[in-house]
């Protein structure tokens, strides 16, 4: 008899990261995502750095709802505006986190930047924290370069404006299976499977 799945919670409502991490973590992991509590809310990512956003979400899930909990914190970091915008990657254009806004900020501020000096990387850091307390932490990043206009419908957030090195596509271009196979997040979080042992079964 195949063993049971591993029940967690990832901290996010973004249902196109829910997709991304149960493709990546496969079958032996059923991730919810916090669309099944409404009530719960999660605390500000007030952080400085990824690692304090992605273990400030984990905990409080876990705390809360006596779970497993995963969580990332995850941004964009261009060359030429020297990181930005970074750890504020979801918030860059404001706080209501709209992913539309966010990139017309973005090229804004690269118009006028030769494609030669568009070079950017996607950095993600995941955290999985036990119902106990225990905790294990891994990070990712892809490089690439930021476009000058959007191309593809498909992904989430900055995808549709970066291509990866070594490819002419953006992520938003790219289908499910071939963006989570280059992505940042697919690094970060394949790097805890190997931790799930460690968690009861349901």
């Amino acid at each position: 008899m195949m063993p049971s799945a591993v029940r967690a919670v990832l901290a996010s409502r973004n249902a196109g990261k829910l997709a991304e991490v149960r493709a990546i973590m496969g079958e032996g992991l059923d991730v919810l995502d916090l669309g099944a509590f409404p009530p719960f809310r999660l605390p500000p990512e007030d952080g400085v750095t990824y690692m304090e956003n992605a273990l400030g979400k984990a905990r409080a899930v876990a705390r809360a709802l006596g779970v497993a909990a995963l969580a990332d914190d995850s941004g964009l970091e261009v060359d030429a505006l020297a990181g930005a915008p970074g750890v504020h990657s979801s918030r860059y254009a404001g706080d209501e986190g709209d992913a539309e806004a966010n990139t017309t900020k973005l090229l804004a501020a690269l118009a006028g930047v030769p494609a030669g000096r568009r070079r950017a990387r996607f950095v993600c850091v995941a955290v999985l924290v036990a119902a106990d307390g225990r905790e294990w932490v891994a990070d990712g990043e892809v490089r690439g370069a930021i476009i000058e206009n959007r191309r593809g419908a498909g992904g989430f957030g900055y995808d549709p404006v970066f291509v990866p090195a070594g490819f002419d596509r953006t992520f938003a271009e790219m289908s499910p299976p071939e963006k989570n196979a280059l992505s940042h997040r697919n690094r970060a979080f394949r790097a805890l499977t190997p931790y799930l042992k460690e968690l009861p079964r349901p």
